[in-house]
């Protein structure tokens, strides 16, 4: 049971009022020379320098995401290469080298790990809601089947918030203002209750309004914001061979739903536009505690565990119809009806490792991992109403237990300073239980997974490596009785890499190149109005990703670049009841246009694999006295994605280019004020091509349009 929190806008600002600095995922040895620092990372569980880790990973500190206004989680597919970020209903997908997930239903899985502090996100409907005080976010492209917690197939993101400080009470506040009533505050307090006692205490409030206009006669405003969340992290040591952080995170999201422009309606009402009568919400509400503990066993091996316990709820109304003028019944011709979705969400997870610490060179890490979580859906849809939900004629109740065990280890060995060899393996068994309407159904599924890789370090500043990596996701049961269970998917990806400093280390160069062996994707769609997942046939893709780093004292620049060339590498019959419009062609099995089958020939692409991703940026920092003025200018571009197997209007989502612009002015060390237009040339884009769904029709969500504003950030205590 989550309880309820209130909180007004002023009781935030308060509380913040009293608040602490981000720390730096980095070290600062190069920084006062001009050049780059060097960018530290946990992804294998250990602190080492990205320039060391055989991973393509593009890593963000704190700094850099203040720099490249990076505000939320879909902002990060505009600064990494080959990320594509989509919003459906009330979830959010993230998809590496056209690997992920597209659609939600209870029983799926993500095919990219979300984490916060080491602590798996298992959920697509709640990973947004972390966004503020970070000390770092890393993006890992490609399988994550050995190290990290859950078995995924596309990659990870770990975000890292800073750790409290024992020497000092500090901390800051931030205020956002902007166009469409835009108000955004932010920050935190710094709190030494000892020597080895410490509290951080962070905290978000957003208000925007929505960036699409309401012209039907519902009072609501979807698309707009209004947002609370805050977390603290007690930092006890009472040795320096003992650390333990308790974490606790409380959000609370109350909008008025997506906003869904209705593709029929397009035509005379326009973009951004929603003309609906029904009353939509959207309201996701949950809490995260964990607690870590770190324990030097001796100086050669390290004890490390962390226990999460998360609830959360969402509670959802929405126009099925997407309009104002459907009538409800009778007669049982008429469409207008009204869609009310409860989903709760009852998390446990545990991990535990033992790693050697130190310069030897063998190094090695074991660890096991659990998860237990259950998922309880009530959804209900009411075809007499159009304007609330009353009573229901039709309703799913469902309960999904899902249990994830693990065990992992690896092993690096560096014969000599300039070869290291890793091996690394994992072993899940996952299984999950469903029962719906009464049905109850089981699905196990139990993989070997893991990689091996060899770096050869010819130089100081140059890394090469070589990986071969697979990683898997679990099946699962579908929604409808007498549909079949779905089968895991596994993904195996063999690459080539390098990592490169030059010029003194004010130029940093990164490349990979990759082959993709992806086979049983899970794909997603409807049967009978209810959502079903099929094992798709196999994908080959291959690609590579660039990024380029440059700092020279006043100039800083960066880009990346992502290709990807990701096809179906055999024909099959997909379900194709959410589009039939478009090129089809219907497979000689399928009885009617809405039983299952469109063909899928080989060589199509797949869904939410953009051929490029790339993105850039320069700044210069201009002395005005003892002030500092840093005009900034960055430019990203997505090619167009396709949000099923299947090309039609529906499902194409074009490409886009986006130009942002921002100025900042830091008069001192305390104070920093920054001015910000972002889509300056006000680019009409189509983020998410929303796909029918049991309980409301789909539709386009368009991407945000030119917004502008000032942000002001304050340092307070002790500099």
């Amino acid at each position: 049971m989550i309880s309820k929190i209130f909180v007004t806008r002023s009781t935030l600002t308060l509380l913040l009022a009293s608040a602490s600095i981000p720390a730096l995922a980095q070290t600062a040895d190069d920084a006062s020379s001009g050049g780059l620092q060097d960018i530290v990372v946990t992804a294998e569980r250990r602190t080492q320098s990205l320039q060391k880790v055989p991973i393509s990973a593009t890593v963000l500190t704190g700094d850099d995401l203040q720099e490249k206004g990076v505000a939320n989680l879909g902002d990060i597919q505009q600064v990494a290469p080959s990320v594509a970020i989509n919003t459906y209903n009330r979830s959010t997908f993230i998809n590496i080298r056209g690997v992920g997930i597209a659609q939600s239903a209870p029983t799926s899985s993500t095919g990219v790990a979300y984490y916060i502090d080491g602590v798996f996100i298992p959920n697509e409907q709640y990973i947004g809601f972390s966004f503020f005080d970070f000390s770092s976010v890393e993006v890992l492209r490609g399988p994550q089947g050995t190290l990290t917690g859950q078995n995924s197939t596309g990659g990870a993101l770990y975000v890292r918030t800073p750790d409290p400080d024992f020497s000092r009470l500090s901390g800051y506040i931030e205020e956002t203002i902007g166009n469409y009533e835009q108000f955004r505050t932010i920050g935190a307090v710094n709190v030494p209750i000892s020597s080895n006692v410490a509290l951080r205490v962070a905290g978000i409030y957003d208000k925007r309004d929505s960036f699409s206009k309401q012209i039907g006669t519902s009072p609501s405003n979807p698309g707009n914001v209004d947002f609370y969340a805050f977390r603290s992290n007690l930092l006890i040591e009472p040795s320096s061979s003992l650390g333990i952080n308790l974490r606790w995170e409380h959000f609370n999201n109350d909008s008025d739903n997506n906003a869904v422009t209705n593709r029929t309606l397009l035509p005379t009402v326009g973009p951004r536009v929603v003309k609906e009568d029904a009353i939509s919400f959207l309201r996701n509400v949950g809490n995260r505690y964990s607690g870590e503990v770190r324990l030097d066993l001796s100086d050669a091996v390290r004890w490390r565990t962390n226990i999460s316990y998360q609830d959360a709820y969402t509670r959802d109304q929405a126009d099925g119809d997407r309009t104002d003028t459907a009538l409800p019944r009778p007669p049982a011709s008429n469409t207008g009806r009204v869609s009310l979705i409860n989903t709760t969400h009852e998390i446990f997870i545990a991990e535990t490792n033992l790693l050697s610490t130190g310069n030897a060179p063998l190094q090695w890490v074991v660890g096991a991992f659990y998860m237990h979580g259950d998922v309880g859906l009530d959804q209900r849809r009411d075809n007499n109403n159009t304007v609330t939900f009353v009573s229901s004629t039709s309703t799913i109740l469902a309960d999904a237990t899902n249990t994830t065990k693990a065990g992992f280890g690896q092993i690096n060995y560096k014969p000599s300073d300039a070869i290291e060899f890793i091996v690394g393996a994992r072993y899940s068994e996952d299984k999950q239980v469903y029962t719906r309407n009464g049905a109850t159904d089981v699905q196990k599924s139990d993989k070997l997974t893991g990689r091996i890789a060899v770096n050869f370090y010819p130089t100081e500043n140059v890394t090469l490596y070589a990986t071969a990596s697979r990683g898997y996701k679990a099946g699962g049961v579908n929604l409808s009785t007498g549909v079949a269970p779905f089968g895991p998917e596994e993904n195996t990806v063999y690459e080539l890499g390098f990592k490169t400093s030059l010029l003194d280390r004010h130029l940093r160069v990164n490349g990979d190149i990759f082959y993709s062996d992806y086979k049983d994707i899970q794909f997603s769609s409807l049967f009978n109005g209810l959502p079903v997942t099929q094992n798709a046939a196999s994908a080959r893709s291959k690609g590579a990703e660039l990024e380029v780093t440059g700092q020279f004292d006043a100039l800083a620049f960066n880009m990346g670049v992502g290709y990807l060339d990701a096809k179906f590498a055999q024909s099959i019959c997909l379900n194709n009841t959410n589009n039939p419009g478009g090129d089809r062609v219907r497979c000689a099995s399928s009885a009617t246009p809405t039983t299952a089958d469109d063909f899928v020939p080989e060589d199509r692409r797949l869904p939410f694999a953009p051929k490029w991703t790339i993105n850039g940026g320069i700044q210069y920092a201009i002395p005005l006295g003892n002030a500092t003025l840093t005009p900034r200018v960055q430019w990203s571009h997505v090619s167009s994605q396709y949000a099923t197997p299947f090309p039609a209007v529906a499902t194409i989502v074009p490409g886009r280019d986006i130009v942002d612009l921002r100025a900042t002015l830091e008069p001192n060390e305390r104070f920093l004020i920054e001015g910000f237009v972002t889509n300056l040339f006000d680019k009409l884009y189509i983020a998410s091509q929303v796909q029918n769904a049991s309980s409301a029709d789909g539709g386009i969500i368009y991407g945000a349009p030119r917004q502008f504003g000032a942000r002001v950030r304050v340092k307070l205590g002790p500099l």
